[in-house]
């Protein structure tokens, strides 16, 4: 079973603010800061950023299901915008997944400089025995993830131009 979900949300400044922000490793530390009810901390285990950069997520106490988790960045694409990161341990794959992959763009808005659209999508592929998990993923988590880098830079864009 292969599927994907997405989301879409309008955030008022400039694409290439915005990409600096979901272009880095910065983007992990604003969302631990953000969301503590989520996620209480993450460490580099290799790289700088770019594709091949593995980070080690650890989830807020009290979260159902695995305490941490890895994942890797396939995709940090500069000019396209693009950041692709797949699980590699622990999470989703502990659950029966044999993908769980998560991409950000940032999209210029047509005819509107300081504006951008953030997309923003999880595509997941599950074995047939543990079908069941599918149920278990869920567009929120990326959702508060994109409200948090949004609200982050809407507050920073005009002060320190992130």
């Amino acid at each position: 079973m292969v599927a994907r979900i997405w989301e879409e949300m309008e955030v008022k400044v400039p694409a290439s603010e915005a990409w600096k922000l979901y272009g880095s490793l910065y983007l992990a530390k604003v969302v631990v800061e953000a969301l503590p009810d989520r996620f209480s901390k993450f460490e580099v285990i290799e790289g700088d950023g770019s594709a091949g950069t593995i980070l080690h997520i650890f989830l807020a106490p009290g979260m159902a299901g695995p305490a941490s988790y890895k994942e890797k960045y396939t995709v940090v694409d500069d000019e396209r915008r693009v950041k692709e990161a797949e699980l590699v341990e622990g999470g989703f794959l502990d659950l029966g997944f044999t993908l769980y992959r998560v991409r950000g763009e940032v999209i210029e808005k047509e005819g509107k400089k300081e504006e951008c659209i953030v997309r923003g999508s999880i595509e997941y592929e599950v074995k047939e025995e543990a079908a069941a998990n599918a149920a278990l993923v869920s567009i929120e988590p990326l959702r508060a993830l994109m409200q948090a880098a949004a609200d982050y830079l809407t507050r920073n864009y005009n002060t320190n131009n992130v």
